[in-house]
C-alpha cells in the first residue's frame, strides 16, 4: 500500500487502488492535504502504513448524509476530526464576528465546515451508517474531552463526547491510541483502558466502575452552577497530564460517568522519524482547484518537532501535543530536506524546520526519570526547570548541514522564537538571527507587565529588551536589515488598562507599529478559560478583572492598534548595518 500517493475520496479512487471497500472513512473539517503538517493526513497514512483502509471525506456537506456515502459503509468505523484547529477558532473572531476567510478551505472560502463540527460529523456519520463505531478524534476533541467554557456562545458545555454520542474519543497527537482503538474494533475487542482516550459509560457500567485510583473531577451539575468549579478542574487535569504519572480521570454527569485514560506518552525519536517519513503525496488532493492557503504557508517546511515546554495559560497545545518534546533526528531531517528538493515549484529555499518554537528542536532532559514523576505545568515557569536542558547544539549542527546542502539557497526559521529559551542559547540564537530569518523574525513577549505576564505564566519582565538589543547587533555585524515582529495579547484575563498602558508605553518609546496584534480568545479547557469564566486568579483565588464584552475589550484593542510611525522595532538599521 506504500505506493498510494492519495487516500481515496470517491468510489472511482478506491477501486483504481484495488479496493473493493474501505475498513476507516476519516472525516474532516479541513480540505485534505496530503502532509505531514496535516493531522488527517498523519493519521490516514499512520493507519494505512498498519495495514488498513482508509477513505478520506473533506469538508463534506453537514446538511445531508450522502456526502460521506462516495465509498459506501466502511467495514470499521468513522473517524471525526474539526481539523487542524478547533471548528470554532476556525469560523469565528475574537470578537465573535464570522472570519472573512478560512486558511483551511479552498481558495480560503468560508462556510464549509459546521460550528462545532466534531458533534455535527459524528451525528452526520451515525445518520450515514446506523450501527457503526465512531471515533472522535483531533485539536477539537482534545480540548473539548471534559467540560468545557465556550467562549462563543458564552456557556459552559458537557464534553464533547456527551453531545456526539460517539462511541470513544481519542486525545493528544493520536497515532498509538488510533492503532489500538481501529485494531480493538476489527477484532472485536472493547475499548475501555486505552491510553489516551475517553469514554462516556452507560447508567449500569457507571455503578459497576471502580474508581479506586482516579482523579476526581467536578460534577457537570456542580461545573455549570460554581464558577470556581471550573478552575479545580483545570488544576486537577494539569496536575495528571503526565503520560507516566497521571491518573485516571473521572467526571460525572447525573448517572453517568466520563472516563478519561492517562495521556499517551509522547512518540519516540524512531517512531517519530517513521510518522514524518511515511510517503505522503505532498500536496493538496488533485480535485482541488484553488490552492489552499495554509497548505502554501509550509508546502516546503518539515516538521521537525512535537511538545512544547511553555504551558502557557492561553495555550491549548499542551493540552494537546504535552509538554514533553519529542524531536526528529537530524539524519530523518535531512532526508525530508532531500525530499522537499524534488517538490514542483522548489526554488532552494527550505521555509521553515517546524515546531511550536523554531529553538526548542534538540532540547532535552538531563535526567528523564525525575520528568516521569513531574507534576509542574510548565518547564519555563515561575523559573526554568534546571532538569531541562536547552541544548541549541543539535539544532545549531543540523542549520548548519542543511545550508550547505547542494540544492539549498536558504533554510528559514519561521516558527517564532522563544524569548526565554532564546537567551539561554547565545550561540545559536546568533545563527539563527545572523542566517535563518527571512527578513521578520517572529517573537512572543504575549506581555510586558510582570503581574500580566505571571498570570500568562509568561517569561520575565526585560527579556524582550535583552533580546532586542541582541537582535540589533547580530544584524548590524551581519550588515543586514532585519525586523521582529512581536506579538502582544490584549484582554487576558486580570490584565487592566493600567497594565495594559505599560505595552503602550513601551510600544510608544520605540516607535513601534506591532503587525501582529491578538485580542485575547478563551481556548476550551485551558487555564487562561478558567480565569476568563470565573473572574478568579487561580494561584491565589482572589477576584480579578475581566474584560468580557466588545465594548470592554475595545480601549486595550485600540492601544495595540495605535498607528506610532514605523511597524518595526528595527527601522534604524539600514542594509549596510549603519546608523
Amino acid at each position: 500500500m506504500k505506493d498510494v500517493k492519495f487516500l481515496p475520496m470517491s468510489r472511482k479512487e478506491m477501486e483504481a487502488l484495488g479496493w473493493d471497500s474501505i475498513d476507516i472513512l476519516l472525516v474532516t473539517g479541513d480540505a485534505y492535504v496530503e502532509h505531514p503538517s496535516f493531522g488527517t493526513a498523519v493519521i490516514g497514512r499512520y493507519l494505512l502504513d498498519k495495514g488498513f483502509r482508509v477513505g478520506i471525506a473533506a469538508q463534506p456537506d453537514w446538511r445531508t448524509p450522502e456526502s460521506l456515502m462516495a465509498m459506501g459503509r466502511p467495514n470499521l468505523a468513522c473517524g471525526i476530526s474539526s481539523g487542524n484547529m478547533d471548528s470554532m477558532v476556525c469560523i469565528y473572531t475574537a470578537g465573535r464576528r464570522l472570519r472573512k476567510d478560512d486558511m483551511y478551505s479552498p481558495g480560503g472560502k468560508t462556510g464549509l465546515r459546521p460550528p462545532l463540527a466534531s458533534v455535527v460529523y459524528t451525528q452526520l456519520a451515525k445518520r450515514a451508517f446506523p450501527g457503526l463505531k465512531t471515533v472522535l478524534g483531533g485539536t477539537e476533541a482534545s480540548l473539548r474531552r471534559v467540560a468545557h467554557y465556550d467562549y462563543w456562545q458564552d456557556k459552559m458545555h458537557p464534553s464533547v463526547l456527551v453531545d456526539s454520542k460517539a462511541d470513544i474519543l481519542i486525545f493528544g497527537m493520536g497515532e498509538t491510541a488510533s492503532l489500538e482503538v481501529y485494531s480493538r474494533i476489527r477484532d472485536g475487542r472493547p475499548l475501555d483502558g486505552i491510553p489516551g482516550t475517553a469514554v462516556f459509560l452507560g447508567a449500569r457500567a457507571s455503578r459497576e466502575f471502580d474508581s479506586t485510583g482516579c482523579a476526581v473531577l467536578p460534577d457537570y451539575d456542580r461545573i455549570c452552577s460554581e464558577k470556581k468549579a471550573l478552575v479545580e478542574q483545570t488544576i486537577t487535569i494539569e496536575a495528571e497530564m503526565n503520560p507516566w504519572c497521571g491518573r485516571r480521570l473521572i467526571q460525572r454527569y447525573g448517572d453517568r460517568l466520563l472516563v478519561l485514560e492517562r495521556p499517551n506518552p509522547p512518540l519516540t525519536q524512531e517512531e517519530f522519524d517513521h510518522v514524518c517519513e511515511l510517503p505522503y503525496g505532498m500536496g493538496p488532493h488533485p480535485s482541488y482547484k484553488e490552492p489552499i492557503p495554509a497548505y502554501e504557508t509550509v508546502k516546503f517546511s518539515i516538521p521537525a518537532v512535537r511538545g512544547c515546554p511553555g504551558g502557557c495559560a492561553f495555550c491549548g497545545l499542551v493540552a494537546h501535543q504535552t509538554r514533553h518534546l519529542v524531536s526528529r533526528s537530524p539524519e530523518s531531517v535531512m532526508r525530508s530536506v532531500e525530499r522537499l528538493k524534488k517538490l514542483p515549484g522548489y526554488n532552494g529555499i527550505v521555509s521553515d524546520i517546524g515546531g511550536a518554537a523554531s529553538n526548542i528542536f534538540g532540547n532535552r532532559t538531563a535526567d528523564h526519570s525525575l520528568c516521569e514523576k513531574c507534576r509542574r505545568v510548565s518547564c519555563m515557569w515561575p523559573k526554568p526547570c534546571k532538569n531541562y536542558v536547552p541544548d541549541g547544539s543539535v539544532l545549531q549542527n543540523l542549520l548548519r548541514k542543511i545550508r550547505s546542502t547542494p540544492g539549498v539557497r536558504k533554510v528559514f526559521l519561521n516558527s517564532g522564537m522563544r524569548l526565554d529559551l532564546a537567551l539561554r542559547q547565545p550561540e545559536l540564537t546568533e545563527d539563527i538571527i545572523r542566517h535563518h530569518v527571512s527578513g521578520h523574525l517572529k517573537v512572543a513577549p504575549e506581555h510586558l507587565h510582570p503581574r500580566v505576564l505571571n498570570l500568562m505564566r509568561k517569561g520575565q519582565p526585560g527579556e524582550l529588551e535583552a533580546f532586542m538589543k541582541l537582535f540589533d547587533r547580530c544584524c548590524r555585524e551581519a550588515h543586514k536589515e532585519q525586523y521582529l515582529i512581536p506579538l502582544f495579547i490584549s484582554n487576558f484575563p486580570g490584565c487592566t488598562e493600567a497594565e495594559m498602558k505599560v505595552v503602550d508605553n513601551f510600544l510608544e518609546q520605540h516607535h513601534w507599529s506591532p503587525q501582529q496584534v491578538q485580542d485575547y480568545i478563551p481556548l476550551p479547557m485551558t487555564m487562561g478559560a478558567a480565569m476568563y469564566y470565573s473572574g478568579l486568579n487561580p494561584y491565589t483565588g482572589e477576584e480579578i478583572v475581566v474584560n468580557r464584552g466588545l465594548r470592554e475589550r475595545r480601549t486595550q484593542i485600540k492601544m495595540l492598534k495605535k498607528k506610532r510611525g514605523s511597524k518595526y522595532c528595527n527601522q534604524n538599521v539600514s542594509r549596510k548595518g549603519k546608523r
